[in-house]
């Protein structure tokens, strides 16, 4: 992956993820589905960046696996993530 990708935002699930990668002026790089092994293999061979999530109760094991390789971790609680869902 590119190092010029800032911000990971995650949205979790039980087999794949969804992962939007944004860029340092805020256009979207990538936005794919990753099985947990992708997801694994990615947060520990990029770069340092800022990983987005929803608080939920897996993201604290992906929290502490994204920080282990360097990452700065925000969870964001439910409550505000709910306007951004589009239907």
């Amino acid at each position: 992956m590119t190092s010029k990708i800032s911000i990971l935002a995650i949205d979790l699930a039980k087999g794949s993820f969804q992962v939007c990668a944004v860029g340092q002026d805020g256009m979207v790089v990538f936005n794919r589905a990753m099985s947990r092994t992708r997801l694994a293999t990615l947060l520990a061979d990029h770069p340092a960046c800022i990983v987005a999530m929803e608080a939920c109760a897996t993201s604290h094991h992906w929290g502490r696996l994204a920080q282990s390789n360097g990452h700065e971790v925000r969870l964001v609680p439910a409550a505000y993530v709910k306007p951004f869902v589009k239907r």
